[in-house]
């Protein structure tokens, strides 16, 4: 037999101990001792779709709630004269006489989910630091401009404030009692491709993300930069955390990411919004 021919075998004799040994399909051995497959069971089916459809009615419920923030800020460039001399007096003389002010505009984009009727919205202290105006486009085509935010920086959460009729509200679960293997599914604006929906499993709980946090939420589920701000949400619907930050040496997804538990985040989110 050929070395070709004897691989075939080996695939073949692998694929029949997959098939069978899954219980997807049945059938008899033929004289030859090849099966003869007669048919598909199609309840084996039927309980893949229904966990299936868990995912995309979690996504559903939430989906709507979700933001995609457009933020820009006011910046200013350095002039030229500031790379050329590394002196200050020298800096200091050509601010003098030369024109001043060179300012521009850049826009960034992040994620949040509206989590109340009044237009609160949850996102990343980072998503909207130094933001001279935000606009928050939701899934229904409906743009606002947010009429103020408060951050604390420590902990990247931020508070967005829109005024809207008929708002959708996404509803928020229980942080505290997440268990490491849950299924969880991630919401937001990846790289601005809108409304992008990722799934993985709860892969640690009370993880350091790196930033000298010890309360995060580590799970596999793709997020990507622009994924910042959005939700983290369970099967039952519930949003569970904000993602917040991912571990990467290439700037884009290595299937460990980091959400703040929603639990914390309602705590935080009631001390910047009490009066000063």
């Amino acid at each position: 037999m050929s070395v070709r021919g004897a691989l075939s075998g080996v695939t073949f004799a692998l694929f029949t101990i997959v098939v069978y040994g899954s219980g997807l399909l049945t059938g008899r051995a033929s004289a030859a001792g090849r099966p003869v497959i007669q048919k598909v069971d199609p309840s084996v089916f039927d309980k893949f779709e229904n966990v299936s459809k868990s995912f995309v009615a979690s996504a559903k419920a939430v989906e709507p709630a979700v933001a995609h923030l457009i933020v820009t800020r006011v910046v200013r460039y350095r002039d030229p004269y500031e790379d050329f001399f590394s002196d200050e007096f020298a800096q200091r003389f050509f601010r003098r006489r030369m024109p001043q002010g060179r300012v521009g505009r850049e826009t960034s984009m992040g994620s949040g989910v509206i989590i109340n009727a009044d237009g609160t919205i949850l996102t990343n202290a980072h998503v909207v630091k130094g933001a001279s105006e935000i606009v928050a486009k939701l899934p229904d085509g409906r743009t606002f401009q947010a009429a103020s935010f408060a951050a604390d920086e420590e902990v990247d959460l931020a508070v967005v404030k829109i005024s809207g009729k008929d708002l959708p509200v996404a509803s928020l679960g229980d942080s505290d009692s997440l268990e490491v293997g849950q299924w969880v599914v991630a919401i937001g604006n990846p790289f601005g491709l809108e409304h992008t929906v990722t799934a993985g499993v709860v892969s640690a709980i009370r993880r350091n993300s790196g930033e000298n946090q010890e309360d995060f939420i580590q799970t596999d589920a793709a997020i990507n930069p622009g994924n910042s701000g959005g939700p983290l949400v369970d099967l039952r619907g519930q949003v569970v955390g904000i993602n917040t930050s991912i571990y990467s040496k290439s700037g884009g997804y290595q299937g460990i990411g980091f959400a703040l538990p929603i639990n914390k985040a309602k705590q935080i989110m009631d001390r910047l919004r009490s009066p000063k």
